[in-house]
């Protein structure tokens, strides 16, 4: 049997290059059914200091990218990167820009149904401009994946989600980590950035055989 890869991957629900990395990750997968792999979701807040209600996004990217053409060309290029991974970006739907802590404790709290749930919140964002900042909007994009709303509200009550998703943005920022999306492969290897499904799949078996060919299949 092989060994299984752990991959822990860091990532905002508001980054739509960790939207695209997760997908492009998932295609790479998909082409090696013979790996096993565990993916774990850690949290990464690109805007930390936003207010729980969230900000206007207009307001929010004029401060931030106030050049309108450069961001239009990135809009262009996302676009056309997302559509080769079933990806349908929809940049003009979105009205805010949320905090994402709620989100990320949500995500904590999924258990196995954390790659789901995540891939749920991405799309609500990106593809149809949903507010992943409210509760209420939060948990019934929780339930399309299976989750119970009034659980998971009892659960977000207590403190543990949060400190659960502290400790994780605390080990982030013990690696170094600037930008995401980042992967850690087996506690070992870091990946950067939104790469390709090709170059996952190459990653990805390099990885494998020097995992096997470290504990190799017993007889």
């Amino acid at each position: 049997m092989n060994r299984p890869i752990l991959i822990d991957m860091y990532s905002d629900m508001v980054c739509p290059w960790c939207y695209l990395g997760k997908r492009r990750l998932g295609a790479a997968l998909r082409q090696c059914p013979d790996l096993v792999v565990s993916l774990n979701f850690k949290p990464y807040e690109l805007n930390p200091d936003l207010p729980p209600e969230g900000m206007d996004r207009a307001v929010y990217m004029a401060q931030k990218f106030p050049d309108a053409r450069r961001v239009a060309a990135i809009h262009r290029q996302l676009l056309e990167h997302g559509q080769a991974v079933g990806i349908r970006f929809n940049f003009d739907a979105i009205r805010r820009v949320p905090n994402t802590r709620l989100a990320h404790r949500l995500v904590a709290l999924a258990g196995e149904h954390a790659p789901l749930l995540s891939e749920a919140i991405f799309t609500a964002y990106f593809e149809q401009g949903e507010d992943i900042g409210q509760l209420d909007r939060l948990l019934a994009i929780a339930t399309r994946v299976g989750l119970k709303a009034a659980e998971l509200r009892e659960a977000l009550a207590l403190a543990a989600a949060d400190s659960l998703v502290e400790d994780e943005l605390a080990e982030g920022r013990r690696l170094g980590i600037q930008g995401v999306p980042f992967f850690v492969i087996a506690g070992r290897w870091a990946i950067s950035g939104a790469q390709d499904t090709a170059q996952w799949v190459a990653a990805l078996r390099e990885i494998g055989n020097r995992l096997q060919g470290e504990h190799p299949t017993e007889p």
